[in-house]
């Protein structure tokens, strides 16, 4: 979580929110690792989880399941990051911050352990929350100048 907090805390420098996300494999060896690049590629999917999917299956596997990885992010995926760690087979989704506008790992959705899915990764929440909470907050309180 360490990394990926590294990751998000840079992604303000090109006017992205601070998400990062690495993907580690069976081994706990670093696969990929991305912070949200939304603004800086002009890419509504440019999300940190997306991105770091993408590049670990670009070395992982048999092109794009994940078995055995696992997808460490600093916010709580929206759908489309939930879905896409179902859709990549990852096992294990470990995630900081709970996101209760749009958290789609058991906040307002719960996309990764839905029963009707035919893969359901494990989910941790809250590692080094406050951390990640601390770096949205600032980054919002500052583009709202407050």
């Amino acid at each position: 979580m360490l990394r990926a907090l590294g990751l998000a805390a840079a992604a303000p420098g090109w006017g992205d929110t601070p998400i990062g996300a690495v993907v580690l494999g069976p081994d706990d060896a670093v696969l990929a690792e991305a912070a949200n690049e939304r603004e800086k590629r002009g890419d509504p999917t440019a999300h940190a989880e997306v991105l770091a999917l993408r590049a670990a299956a670009a070395v992982f596997g048999d092109g794009w399941r994940l078995t055995g990885c696992t997808l460490v992010v600093t916010l709580e995926p929206c759908t489309m990051c939930a879905g896409a760690s179902v859709l990549a087979r990852v096992d294990q989704v470990v995630y900081g911050a709970d996101d209760p506008k749009a958290g789609a790992a058991g906040s307002l959705w719960d996309v990764v352990r839905d029963r009707r899915l035919n893969h359901r990764p494990r989910v941790t929440a809250g590692v080094r929350a406050e951390e990640s909470a601390t770096l949205l907050r600032s980054f919002f309180r500052a583009r709202r100048g407050l």
